[in-house]
């Protein structure tokens, strides 16, 4: 089941879940309840920490739930704040990090390059969650809309339309869809 965030950005081969953790952990978590898929493929936009481009196309099994305050040393969590499938169903390049916030200020944020951060997307943490608890392999592959700096929104209004073409492409090209 190939699943992705939903409003501006859907696509006609994926299942609609919700923007951001919460919409996307609810969602999904009906969705499995009533119609347990066998496997599950995010896919989507994301914002770069620095290492990727705009354009870019980015594999992974592995997500992060940390937050800017973080970096900082100005908080902690006594939960799992990384999850990683065990699924090979795609390359494991990087560790997208999930908030329901977008990252703007780029000094701060490049600093999650050091953990093996490299990307950020609003949704997939949650994702790997839910797949967790029902023991679903996932993966997400996602299409670099911006960099994670001041100017993160215009750019992905502006980047988005070309961004969600090639990421289509991508999948047909590695025959995922149709």
């Amino acid at each position: 089941m190939i699943v992705c965030a939903g409003r501006n950005e859907t696509f006609k081969y994926a299942e609609p879940i919700g923007v951001g953790l919460i919409e996307s952990a609810i969602n999904l978590t009906r969705h499995c309840l009533f119609n347990k898929p066998d496997i599950l493929l995010f896919i989507g936009s994301a914002g770069s920490y620095g290492n990727y481009n705009t354009f870019d196309i980015v594999e992974s099994r592995r997500a992060a739930n940390i937050e800017l305050s973080f970096l900082n040393d100005d908080s902690y969590t006594p939960l799992d704040n990384v999850l990683e499938s065990e699924n090979k169903m795609t390359k494991n390049e990087t560790i997208v990090n999930s908030s329901n916030y977008i990252s703007t200020n780029y000094d701060l944020s490049k600093n999650y390059n050091q953990y093996g951060i490299g990307i950020e997307n609003m949704e997939f943490f949650s994702v790997l969650q839910v797949a967790k608890e029902f023991e679903i392999p996932v993966a997400g592959i996602f299409v670099i809309t911006n960099y994670t700096n001041k100017d993160a929104h215009n750019d992905f209004t502006k980047n988005h339309k070309e961004a969600m073409s090639r990421l289509t492409k991508y999948l047909l090209d590695k025959k995922i869809i149709k």
